[in-house]
């Protein structure tokens, strides 16, 4: 995966936004950290992992990964605004955990982020996505196709007034 033409797609459309909603100059990272978490939250529901107390499956593959790169939308624009993108690789996974423990390592990581607004603590965060990208099967270039797939709805949706 090239993660670097994610980041040039992610930037063009944090351009567009901040642009058409006047937001140019504005500091969002804590909205942006807020609405990951959001998505984050979202793609635990939809996968019902963690739903002991219900036998209904996960929504469908496509919707799980639909939310998956909602999330990847974020983290790929937090590293634009702190800079962080030029130096950062699409991590190399084999490996992860139990889909529950994963996601509550991503939200670990995306709270030290928030506390230490690093490139270590980007790289983690980026590295335990990944991880859950892995635990719910997607490939990379699933993932790479699906984002771009998103990211041309949420350029609709810009020119719909969303």
């Amino acid at each position: 995966m090239n993660v670097q033409t994610l980041y040039s797609l992610q930037r063009q459309l944090d351009e567009r936004i901040e642009t058409q909603h006047g937001l140019q100059g504005e500091n969002l990272v804590d909205r942006k950290i807020l609405a990951l978490l959001v998505e984050v939250g979202e793609l635990a529901n939809e996968t019902r992992c963690f739903k002991f107390w219900s036998s209904k499956p996960s929504a469908p593959q496509e919707i799980v990964l639909e939310e998956y790169v909602d999330g990847l939308h974020f983290i790929l624009s937090l590293g634009l605004d702190l800079q962080l993108a030029e130096r950062v690789e699409w991590p190399d996974v084999q490996a992860s955990k139990p889909l529950v423990a994963q996601f509550l390592d991503v939200f670990q990581a995306i709270h030290l982020f928030e506390q230490a607004l690093s490139i270590e603590t980007y790289e983690a965060l980026l590295r335990s996505y990944v991880e859950l990208g892995h635990a719910l099967q997607f490939t990379s270039e699933q993932i790479e196709r699906a984002y771009m797939a998103k990211n041309a709805v949420n350029h609709e949706r810009q020119d719909q007034n969303y």
